[in-house]
Order: C-alpha cells, then structure tokens, then sequence
C-alpha cells in the first residue's frame, strides 16, 4: 500500500489522502482538535480542495471515505455556524454549498464509498447518502440519522431528497420527522447500507465494495414489499402517504413544530417533480428554518446539554469523579428495578439488587427481563447481549456481596426512619468511602444524612418514573456533601444515560417545587368549573406532552398526596393542596396503577383518544361548564411555574439559568421549542409577565404575586439570558 501524498497546493489539515497502488485513494477525515468531525466551514473548505485534487488526478479509480475518529464518522453540521447566521438566505447558501459538493461526490465517474464507523448523522449521513455505497460497522456506538427536525430544521444538504430514494418514501420520512437513529442491522435490512462488518475490516470491506463496483457491481438492493410498491410505485398511493404524514405530524405536535411539514413538502416535491426542484426546496425552506424562534430555541437546548456533559456539578475545581465499579440498588419495586436496568444497560456495571422479600425480588428481576426481552424485540439488542446485561444483576435478601460497593442507591418507600436505617445498614455493611444515594422524591436529603455516621457520603438521585424513559436525573447535594461524592454521582447518572443537574437541597428539591404550583392551579380551575379535558387540551397545544390531569393519573395521586403537605409546609399558602385531592383518594382514584383516575382505563377506556371519567365531576360536586379562555388557562397554570423558577433561581436552588431550563425541559415536559421556564419569560418580557402575575393576584389571591426577582428585572429592564 503506498503511503499519503500530500496534495499540491493544499494542506491536509482535516482531509489525509492514502492513495494505494491500486489506484484506490482513502480519505480519512480528521478535524484537529476536536473529539468527533462536524462540517464546518473549514471543513467544507478543505474538502472542495480535496475534492478538487482527485478529480484532477487520472490516477484515482475510486475513492473510500474514512474518519479518523474513534467511534464517530461525521456527527453533523456544526451547530455554531448555523447560529452565527443572521439571514435566511445566508443559511440557504449554506445549504446550496452543501448539495454542490454532495452533487460532485454522486456525480464522481470513479466508485465513492462511505466507511461508517460510529455516529453518522445530519450532514455525516448526507455526504454517506451522496456516495456509491456505504458499509458500516457492527459497534454498538454505530448509527446512523438524520436528527435535524430535533433542531427545528431539516436535512439541508440533500437528505430529502436523496433519503427516499434510496430506502423508500415511508421509511425516508419516518427518519426525517422523528430524527430516530437507525442501529446497523436495522440500516442493512432497510437498504441504508450495503454491508455491515466488524470494525477492524471496515477499511478493507470498503475498498472490496469499491472495487465491486469498479466491475459494475451494484450495491445490495432493498426489497420493496408489496405494500410499499402499491403506495409508491404510483400518484395516487403516494399521495396518499403524503397526507396521512401531514395528519400525523399535526396531531403530534400541533403545529408547534414547522420543520415538519417542511420536510414533507420537499420530499413530496423532489418525488413529484424532480430532484433539482427537491434541492431548490430544500435550500429555501433549510433557510428559512433556521430563522424560527422554535429552531433558534432548540438550538440553545443542545448547547446547553451539551455544555452539562462536561460540568462535575460542583465548583471545586480539584473534585474529580470516582472510578465506579460496583453498585446496589436497596429496593426491587418499578423504581428500583428500573435504577437497576439504566445501570446494567447504559452504564453496564454490574447491580446488587436487595429487597426485604423475595416476591419483591422475583417482581423486580421480571421488570428488568421485560426491558431487556423488549430490545431484543426491537431488534437493538441480541439475545445474548440481554443474557450479559441480565447476569449483571445479583438479586439477595441480605447485604452479602456489599463490601466492595462503591455506590449504593436506595429506592425504597418515602419513610424517613426506614430511609435512616438504610443509611446505617450501608455503613455497616460497605465500605467507608461507599456512596449512599437516596431516591426520594419529598423528604430534604439534610434529613436522611441525619441518620449517618459520614454524612459527606450522603447524597440524592432524584430519578422520574418511569426510569426506563424519563431523560432527567436531579442530583441533590447537601452542606456537607463532599464535592468528590458530587461528582461521583454525576458521572454515574450520566453513564446511566440521563441528562443530570445538581440542585441544592429543599423541600421539592427543583423539579416538584416549580411543577406543583402548575398542578395545583389546574385543580383549583377544575374546582371553578373548567373541565378537565379542556386543560389538557390547552396546555397540549401549548407544547406540553401531557396535560396537568393526564400527568396526576401517571405519576399516582397518592405520591403526590404525599409530597403536597411538605410543599405546603415549607413554602405556604402558595402551595396549599386543592380540597379535590382527598376526594379523589378517598374513592379510590389513584391514577393509572389503580385503573382509575381523571380519565378511564381498563373495560371503560374507549378506543381512540383517552375520554374524561364524567363521574369525576359528581364526585367532586362540579358542574365542567365553566368556558374559561385558552390564554387564561395557560396563564393561570404556566405563570404559576414561572414565578416559582425564578424563585429557585433567586434562592440558588439551581446552579445556572442552563440548568433551571434544562430541569424543566428535560423533566416536566416544558415545550422544548420554547427554550425552557427562563428563555421563555425573557422571549415573552419579564415586565409583561409580571404584569400579568399582578392581574391575576387580583382576581385569584395572592398565591399570584410575583417573585421578588421579577419585579427587580423588570424594574430595571433586564432579562434572565444576556444573548
């Protein structure tokens, strides 16, 4: 093999061009200094050079796209640059420049091929989508996406039109409108790439497809079932997929979302009228786009999160996490079993699961088989990685085998004496640097440490049911918390998947204090007469995933019965409990576990939407014919939420404005495109939210008078978020 030349005229800072013997050139795509390859301006410089040089060159009979690095092909656009535009036509042009050099890859007379190792995503997977072939690796961290629609955007460099060209209308739009990651076996079954191999023959597959189609081979074909020929294979079929993804899009996102449909009309227009049409479209509306306050948002969402991957959770500079490499979970209920499935699954380390009986243990093991049986299903996993990740999990009835633990998480019931006794047995049981992790979701972290011989161990993991689905982890620090544990804790949440902020200790921590005065004003509209689908309409079209009622029927009204009086406690008359919620109980209206709630389960739940159970109003003695205004609904509830944020904020019950709207994104819902609690107030104006918090304080109490922060900012004009 002949070794890299350099290319005349050009510096190979990002492309290194190996050009074999065989007149295969391999181009291996490293960007200096950075952990994965984006395309940024540099980038995209250096390649039109590059690209230049092997045209130019006779010599080259194919061509094999490799990155240099590990576990990461090309993740996308960069995100700043898109950012930094000020125009819709400065990003358009973006987009143009992007399907020129994707044009030239497809249009190359010798074979391209894209070696996938990793994330391949956005723009990775266009430049993927732009040449002859793909194979990719069979690595976990393998996969591939087009994730723009989660930035408000679309795939701008020739992904819509491309994309359904290759893997077919239906498939190409259920990648583009949800941004799903497609896992390697999945990819080569739905024809997104030809082959997928072991990661240490990647380069030599790609260069035997390279020459495969030098002997005017073509890939691998996908079958086309005989459903999907009869819809595509015609106007009136396709038609057909194009309005029914309309009608879903709006019923899922109630039009909050305009990237959707924008991604639907250019591919309908690229199938319909042409490619050079599609990609006219596409560089129109990418611009457009990325000028939205939804896409401008979203983007302020992902800088965030990807700002708290790097951050400890503790200003100590010198506190570094732990190596973790055993752990238990004390308590085997949905909680517990789900803490264990997060840490075999994610962060795969090893779990000893105790529980007092052994029913609780067998329960808690078929939870965990469920979960991973369902991957299997999904086909995301095999059977034998679901066999090692299961075996990672040692049920006991005893503390055997907690010697060597380095963290133990307690999920057990919200009794502050079992909670102490938890503490003492870990102490008694691991060793002295063992981190006790609470879970709960009510009593003040400072309480439990109470129990302890070495408080500084004493920590919380405030994990949100179900643990399996739920992204956000809140870590809960005491006075006496040592910075060490901190951000231990820290680096175990993340390896468990979740996004984790650290908040400091109080009654509600952050999440529960800003959402309970959220839910409790829907009970107190409820009382007033306004029907109960009628909220939940509202606040869903608002952006919330699920309405007030809807969330009180998941979580189980009898949890939040028990977090409710310690609110009240702390924090007032402003957090006083609706008298409905013991009416509720008292008839047995837990929610969901128990069948029977706000809204009907079981043999009374209708097929379709979910229907109100009407015998809540009889019950609750309400007549549901009070037609308050959507503004005011939303008002009454959001403000609520709003006015507690910037308390917390004031209070430094949250480290950072980023982590205050990260909390409420990730954790309660908060419309993602609305930036979070504090982007949102400063979109809105913090003077007319205060102003609005004084009309209602009129009209309903004072549980409606603005926080003092508030009156502050707006006084002096200011906003929460300096950009």
């Amino acid at each position: 093999m002949a070794t890299a030349k350099e290319q005349p005229g050009n510096e190979t800072t990002i492309f290194h061009v190996n050009r074999r013997e065989d007149g295969i050139a391999v181009v291996t795509i490293d960007l200096p200094g950075e952990s994965q390859n984006v395309l940024s301006r540099a980038l995209m410089e250096e390649a039109t050079a590059s690209m230049d040089a092997l045209e130019s060159d006779q010599s080259v009979k194919g061509i094999v796209f490799i990155s240099g690095k590990p576990g990461s092909f090309i993740a996308g656009a960069d995100i700043e640059m898109l950012q930094a535009c000020r125009s819709a036509e400065e990003v358009t042009e973006l987009s143009r420049a992007g399907q020129a050099f994707f044009d030239r890859i497809a249009n190359l007379n010798v074979p391209v091929v894209a070696a996938i190792n990793g994330m391949c995503l956005g723009g990775g997977l266009e430049l993927a989508l732009a040449c002859h072939g793909r194979v990719c690796t069979d690595a976990d961290k393998t996969a591939l996406g087009v994730p723009e629609v989660m930035l408000g955007l679309l795939p701008g460099s020739g992904g819509t039109q491309r994309l359904p060209r290759l893997v077919g209308i239906q498939a190409a739009l259920g990648m583009a409108l949800t941004g799903k990651q497609i896992r390697p076996a999945k990819a080569k079954r739905m024809g997104l790439v030809d082959d997928v191999v072991p990661e240490p023959i990647l380069e030599d597959a790609a260069i035997r497809m390279v020459q495969k189609l030098q002997g005017g081979k073509s890939g691998s074909k996908r079958r086309r079932t005989w459903m999907e020929s009869a819809l595509e294979g015609n106007p009136l079929g396709r038609r057909i997929v194009f309005d029914q993804a309309r009608k879903q899009a709006q019923s899922k996102t109630r039009g909050n979302y305009p990237a959707l449909p924008r991604i639907i009309e250019c591919i309908e227009t690229g199938i319909n009228r042409g490619m050079k049409s599609g990609l006219e479209l596409e560089a129109k509306r990418f611009g457009e786009l990325a000028m939205t306050p939804q896409a401008r948002q979203l983007m302020n969402i992902y800088f965030a999160t990807t700002a708290m991957k790097k951050d400890t959770g503790t200003d100590d500079a010198s506190a570094a996490p732990r190596q973790v490499e055993r752990t238990a979970v004390l308590g085997a209920g949905l909680m517990g079993a789900g803490i264990a499935f997060v840490t075999t699954n994610k962060a795969g380390l090893p779990v000893r699961l105790k529980d007092i009986a052994v029913e609780g243990l067998n329960k808690g093991m078929q939870h965990l088989n469920d979960q991973l049986q369902e991957k299997v299903k999904r086909r995301s996993m095999t059977a034998f990685e679901a066999d090692v990740q299961r075996n990672r999990v040692t049920p006991t009835l005893d503390y055997s085998g907690f010697s060597g633990v380095d963290i133990a998480i307690e999920a057990v019931f919200e009794d502050l004496d079992l909670k102490h006794r938890m503490v003492q047995d870990i102490e008694s049981n691991a060793g002295e640097t063992t981190i006790f992790a609470t879970n709960t979701s009510s009593i003040p972290i400072t309480r439990i440490a109470q129990g302890a011989k070495r408080p500084q161990n004493v920590i919380g993991m405030h994990y949100f049911s179900p643990v399996e689905k739920m992204p956000l982890l809140e870590v809960i620090a005491t006075d006496r918390t040592d910075p060490e544990v901190i951000a231990t804790t820290v680096d175990v949440g993340r390896k468990q998947g979740k996004t984790v902020i650290v908040v400091k200790d109080g009654a509600g921590f952050y999440v529960n204090r800003i959402l309970a005065p959220y839910i409790n004003e829907a009970c107190h509209m409820l009382s007033e007469g306004v029907a109960i689908d009628r909220i939940d309409e509202t606040m869903l079209n608002f952006g919330f995933p699920v309405g007030p009622f809807a969330l009180l029927d998941e979580v189980g009204l009898d949890v939040t019965a028990k977090v409710a009086p310690i609110l009240h406690d702390a924090f007032g008359d402003r957090m006083k409990p609706v008298a409905a919620a013991d009416a509720m109980l008292s008839d047995g209206r837990y929610g969901k576990k128990s069948q029977k709630g706000f809204y009907q389960y079981g043999g009374k739940k209708k097929k379709g939407k979910k229907a109100v159970d009407e015998s809540v109003y009889s019950l609750l003695s309400i007549d549901p014919s009070n037609k308050a205004r959507e503004s005011d609904i939303i008002d009454r509830t959001l403000l609520m939420m709003l006015n507690e944020a910037a308390r917390c904020y004031d209070e430094g019950v949250i480290r950072s404005l980023r982590d205050g709207d990260i909390g409420a994104v990730y954790g309660i819902g908060f419309p993602p495109f609305r930036g979070g609690p504090f982007r949102y107030m400063d979109e809105r104006g913090i003077p007319e939210i205060v102003q609005r918090l004084k009309e209602l304080q009129q009209q309903h109490g004072e549980r409606f008078a603005p926080a003092e922060i508030l009156e502050r900012m707006a006084a002096g004009g200011e906003r929460f978020h300096g950009d």
